[in-house]
């Protein structure tokens, strides 16, 4: 009696992935741990697609492996799917329970990428040498030799806060653009010089 519980709870399990939404979910998701099982086996690495990692960095989930965040949003959206899929039933319920899979998967995702950001940016030094030649928005009243603050967008789509000074006494201001040109490893800031408006 109990095998054939579990049987029926089995087989209840597998129809419940191969109904709609959570089939579409299910094949993804079927690809994801294809995927894995050989970076694990060492026979592929992990890729990063550029143009897939800028859609999803305008979706907020930049800062880690694409195939990381891939993964993980599949991940949720096919449990969200699996507990709507078992909830309600229906086609147009089914349409409704894909948008809030989708809605809900994005959501959570977003959230882990906080630690996750901090677990991908090993190696500061060489992530703040990555700055230098870059433009930045100055977020302080004024820059001097000791004192100011600017915001710069990482290749990854990020922002941070850095710490940045001048040598010079040009009027640097909040909103104002600098250009980093250096780091100063001691001080643990940026050199940063005006950059003229265009005319």
């Amino acid at each position: 009696m109990k095998n054939g519980g579990r049987r029926e709870a089995m087989g209840g399990f597998v129809e419940a992935t191969l109904e709609f939404p959570t089939v579409l979910f299910s094949i993804l998701l079927l690809i994801v741990i294809v995927y894995w099982v050989l970076v694990l086996a060492g026979t592929t690495d992990i890729e990063d697609a550029d143009g897939f990692g800028d859609f999803l960095g305008g979706l907020g989930l930049g800062g880690a492996p694409v195939a990381v965040v891939g993964s993980v949003l599949i991940a949720l959206a096919w449990f969200a799917s699996l507990v709507g899929g078992v909830l309600f039933s229906g086609l147009a319920l089914a349409a409704v329970t894909l948008v809030i899979a989708l809605a809900l998967a994005w959501l959570c995702t977003r959230l882990l990428m906080v630690p996750l950001r901090k677990i991908f940016r090993a190696g500061p030094e060489a992530s703040r040498n990555d700055f230098v030649g870059a433009l930045c928005v100055i977020r302080t009243g004024r820059v001097s030799a000791s004192f100011g603050q600017a915001e710069v967008t990482a290749a990854d789509g990020s922002s941070a806060i850095v710490q940045v000074r001048q040598a010079g006494e040009d009027p640097l201001r909040s909103g104002s653009q600098a250009l980093i040109y250096d780091y100063d490893v001691d001080g643990e800031f940026f050199w940063v010089t005006p950059v003229a408006p265009h005319s």
